[in-house]
C-alpha cells in the first residue's frame, strides 16, 4: 500500500510503521499494565497496511482479534534526534488508524517473554483512513476519537489524554531511528479494546477526518 502526502502530494511506501504501546493511562489500566516512564514503542510492517473499505482477515492462528483505534501522523520531513519543540514540523499530516492485535498470540508471547511482533503483524492488521494536511487540525491533543463496531460505540477517547503527546513521540523515536518521508506513527489507543468477529463492520471517527471503515472476515 502506498500513501500520499496531503502536504506534497508525493506518493510512499511507508518504511516503518512505529506504534505506541500503553500511551493512555485507561488503557494501561484496562490491560492491568504498568504505566511506562518513557514511550513503549513497537514495530508492524507496511504489509499489514489496509484502506477504508477493505477487510481485515482473522487469521487461523488467532481467535481472539482486537480493535485498537489510534491517531496516525505521517512523517513529512525526516531527521534524527528532533526536539521536540520541532517535532510537529516534521509531520504532514495525521489520518485515523487501527491497530489489529491478535490478543490470544500476544498473551502466550508475554507469558512466555518472548516478542510479540506476531500478534501485531498479520497481513491487514494496519488499517489507515485517509490523510488530512497539519493545517486541517487546530491542535493535535485536543482530537475526540471515537470507534464504533456494527453502529455501538466501542472506543471513545480524547488525545488530550495521551500520556506522550505526538511531539514527544516523534522526538523520542528519532533519538532511536531516523524518521524519513512516509513513515507512520500510530500513537496509542485509549481505552475500550475489544474482540471483533466475522461479519463486523467497524468505523472510526473524528471531527474534520475522513471516516475509517472496515469489515472483518474469517480466514
Amino acid at each position: 500500500m502506498t500513501i500520499t502526502l496531503p502536504t506534497t502530494g508525493e506518493r510512499y511506501r511507508p518504511g516503518k510503521l512505529l506504534c505506541i504501546g500503553r500511551n493512555y493511562a485507561r488503557h494501561a489500566a484496562e490491560m492491568k499494565s504498568d504505566v511506562p516512564s518513557q514511550p513503549m514503542v513497537f514495530l508492524k510492517p507496511s504489509t499489514a497496511l489496509i484502506g477504508s473499505g477493505d477487510t481485515v482477515v482473522i487469521p487461523p492462528q488467532s481467535s481472539e482479534v482486537h480493535h485498537e483505534l489510534e491517531l496516525v501522523a505521517v512523517i513529512g520531513k525526516g531527521g534524527k534526534n528532533i526536539p521536540a519543540g520541532d517535532a510537529l514540523e516534521h509531520v504532514a499530516g495525521y489520518a485515523l488508524g487501527l491497530d489489529m492485535t491478535a490478543r490470544d498470540v500476544q498473551q502466550k508471547a508475554k507469558d512466555k517473554r518472548h516478542p510479540w511482533s506476531v500478534a501485531k503483524g498479520f497481513d491487514t492488521f494496519a488499517p489507515l483512513g485517509e490523510f488530512i494536511p497539519t493545517d486541517g487540525v487546530a491542535d493535535v491533543q485536543d482530537i475526540l476519537l471515537r470507534l464504533t463496531v456494527n453502529r455501538e460505540v466501542r472506543q471513545e477517547g480524547s488525545t488530550a489524554d495521551m500520556i506522550f503527546p505526538v511531539a514527544d513521540l516523534i522526538a523520542y523515536c528519532s533519538t532511536i531511528f531516523t524518521l524519513e518521508p512516509g513513515d507512520l506513527l500510530y500513537t496509542g489507543t485509549p481505552e475500550g479494546v475489544g474482540p471483533v468477529s466475522d461479519g463486523d463492520v467497524l468505523n472510526a471517527t473524528a471531527d474534520g477526518f475522513p471516516t475509517l471503515s472496515i469489515r472483518v472476515k474469517s480466514a
